[in-house]
Formats: C-alpha cells, sequence, structure tokens
C-alpha cells in the first residue's frame, strides 16, 4: 500500500477527535505546544532538566487558557542533547527529530487506546532519555496492518499485560509516569504510530537523525491521522 493510501485509510478509522488520555479532558483544553530548537523562548530554559521543562509548560498552558499540552511529530529538538542514549556531535548523525506525538499531563493521567488492539509488546527502556515503561499495540483491519507506541508509563502499567491481550477503543491501557521511572521526563505520552515494527519489541525509535528521517517519515505516519486534536 503506498503512503498516501496508508495515510487515508488510517484516517478513515476514527470521525474526529479521538482521547488518547483520561476523557476528563476536552478537546478545548489541548493547547499545541512549540519544543522546537526554532522556538525563542526555549533559550531561557534549562531543557535538560524535567523540572525546568514542567515550569514552563505550567506557565505556557496558564497564558493559552489550556491544560493539556501536544505536539511535537517531526520536530527538531534540543531536549536531547543532554542524554548520552542521543548523543552525536555530527549534525547528520545526531538523533534529534521526534518522530511521534506528546501529550503533556499530570503523572498518573489514565492513557486510553484510540482504536482496537492487541499487546504486541511491553518492555522498560531504561537508559536515561529513553521510554521508561513503553507498550505497543498491533492492529488489524480489513486492509490494513500497524502498530502504536505509548511510551513514558508508570512502570505498575506492564505489571498485568500479555501478550495478544485485546483492548477495546476506549480503554484503558495504561498510566503516565513520573520523571524517575518515564526516562527523567515531565510526565507526558509518547504515541507514536509505526508500519513495520521491524523485529522491535516493547521499543521502537521515537528520535531520527537527518540522514534517516525519509524513511522514518514513511514509517512512522502523523500521530494526527488517528486522534484529530484541535489546533485551537
Amino acid at each position: 500500500m503506498q503512503t498516501r493510501d496508508f495515510s487515508a485509510e488510517l484516517s478513515k478509522l476514527t470521525s474526529g477527535f479521538t482521547p488518547i488520555i483520561d476523557t476528563t479532558y476536552k478537546a478545548e483544553d489541548y493547547k499545541f505546544l512549540d519544543l522546537s530548537v526554532t522556538n525563542p523562548v526555549l533559550e531561557e530554559v534549562d531543557t535538560s532538566s524535567a523540572e525546568a521543562i514542567q515550569v514552563y509548560i505550567n506557565t505556557y498552558l496558564s497564558k493559552v487558557g489550556g491544560t493539556i499540552a501536544y505536539g511535537g511529530y517531526l520536530e527538531k529538538r534540543s531536549i536531547y542533547d543532554r542524554s548520552l542514549y542521543f548523543s552525536n556531535t555530527d549534525a547528520v548523525l545526531k538523533r534529534n527529530i521526534h518522530l511521534g506525538l506528546d501529550i503533556w499531563c499530570p503523572q498518573g493521567t489514565a492513557v486510553l487506546v484510540p482504536v482496537k488492539g492487541i499487546v504486541h509488546s511491553f518492555k522498560d527502556n531504561r537508559n536515561h532519555g529513553d521510554y521508561g515503561p513503553c507498550i505497543v499495540l498491533e492492529h488489524r483491519f480489513e486492509n490494513l496492518t500497524f502498530y502504536t507506541l505509548y511510551g513514558h508509563l508508570t512502570r505498575s502499567s506492564l505489571s498485568n499485560l500479555s501478550i495478544g491481550q485485546m483492548f477495546e477503543a476506549g480503554k484503558i491501557l495504561a498510566h503516565l509516569g513520573v520523571p524517575e521511572e518515564n526516562g527523567d521526563y515531565a510526565p507526558h505520552l509518547h504515541f507514536q504510530i509505526i508500519r513495520d515494527i521491524q523485529g522491535n519489541r516493547g521499543d521502537y525509535p521515537g528520535v531520527s537523525t537527518l540522514q534517516n528521517l525519509d524513511f522514518y517519515k514513511k514509517n512512522c505516519p502523523d500521530p494526527q491521522l488517528l486522534l484529530k486534536i484541535n489546533t485551537l
């Protein structure tokens, strides 16, 4: 299936705003957040600190009148410079282009399944700056097979899972972890769509180099195709 056809078929699976966290939050609560290297405000923020990022997000949401921040697909970020896991001095080989959509909200927030799927795999990825606890779901529809990844969860989210376990759309899959367990980030969900999981289990690259970006853009389409979050 061509990329355009895949994206079109993927988008048909949801008809409008599709919550991926606690449904207490409505579409109008979500506000777009720019964490890219082109945002000059971030020059005054210590992006190596989970606490500093949280203060920045809270201040931003207070100013714009929202309660949930979201964004980040294909965003080039400096936030990864703090971690040896992403480190490289070559600009082309440095992993700093984000492949998922981030939903920034309080620790412990419930994570929901956007469309029906089964548990493909799960793992606690403990590198500094990594996903921490992560779940991958597999989704099979008539002409469509793909995967979704949920990163930065609580460790307890993995405790009662089993491979092949079914989750209907809208059901609670997990909860968001604290910095001490989620890779040392302000609490948030990393959500990513993956066409070919390439043999990975409980993990998949969520940040790309410039060199590999063309491949990952095709293999990891925009999560907004499913979620359709407002852009107000």
